[in-house]
């Protein structure tokens, strides 16, 4: 099943008097459960594009359908609801609050969408519970948890409305390669479990978890890269991955 599709899909900034044609009449399917992964060299346009598919940003032209919604006309607060309701953000800095416990910032980011405080509750418990974070650590602040277990709350905070799609942009950045790893694995878990993931990186090991993988050069996807669901040891589906990249020039 089809979750977002653009048609012609254009996105311009003005910088100094100048403007500069970031995405360029792109055309795009994404399917329901897919861990989609864009790639490309710095200045390419993948946040550019995954702002976009998100509603945190809106194109010059073009459009873009969202589970049968056309979000590309919609006002900035009916953008507001409709990511509050249907996206989750995993971010490269992970924007929790300090002055919150972990299962604060994730039960603030569930309250947001509905006012049954025991259904959430109970649910941020399972997930932090699935993602290897305890009791204990639940009531700590970010600032008393490694980066590793703060991805983990991040992602357990996007995930906490049931969205369609999680959003990660460069989600292990800032992660040591173990803390990476423990983060890239929930996000496989959960895919695997059916959450459809897009997800912007520079990492190669990051991209091996994708079973789509797309190369965006200049505003243009210039090629894709279908590997299927993710294996752990697969090394033919690394090959292949590295084959594909050497190919786009990256």
């Amino acid at each position: 099943m089809t979750l977002i599709k653009t048609k012609q899909l254009n996105k311009a900034f003005n910088l100094g008097g100048r403007e500069q044609q970031v995405l360029k009449n792109l055309d795009l399917e994404i399917k329901a459960g897919d861990f989609t992964v864009i790639m490309g060299p710095s200045g390419a346009g993948k946040s550019t594009l995954m702002y976009a598919l998100s509603g945190m940003d809106k194109p010059t032209s073009g459009s873009i359908n969202f589970s049968g919604t056309e979000i590309s006309g919609m006002s900035n607060d009916e953008l507001a609801r409709f990511r509050r309701k249907n996206c989750g953000f995993v971010f490269q800095q992970m924007f929790l609050l300090d002055n919150m416990s972990i299962m604060d910032n994730v039960l603030a980011a569930g309250l947001l969408v509905s006012n049954d405080k025991s259904t959430i509750v109970k649910r941020a418990e399972e997930l932090l519970t699935s993602v290897g974070l305890t009791a204990q650590e639940w009531n700590k602040f970010p600032t008393q948890i490694s980066g590793g277990e703060a991805q983990r709350s991040s992602i357990v905070r996007a995930l906490i409305n049931r969205p369609a799609v999680v959003f990660a942009d460069e989600p292990t950045g800032a992660l040591n390669s173990a803390a990476g790893g423990a983060a890239l694995d929930v996000l496989t878990k959960v895919n695997n479990d059916g959450q459809s993931v897009i997800c912007v990186t520079h990492d190669l090991r990051t991209a091996n978890r994708g079973n789509r993988v797309l190369y965006i050069r200049d505003g243009i996807i210039q090629g894709e890269c279908d590997s299927g669901a993710y294996v752990s040891g697969d090394t033919d589906r690394h090959k292949k991955l590295n084959a594909f990249l050497a190919e786009m020039g990256w």
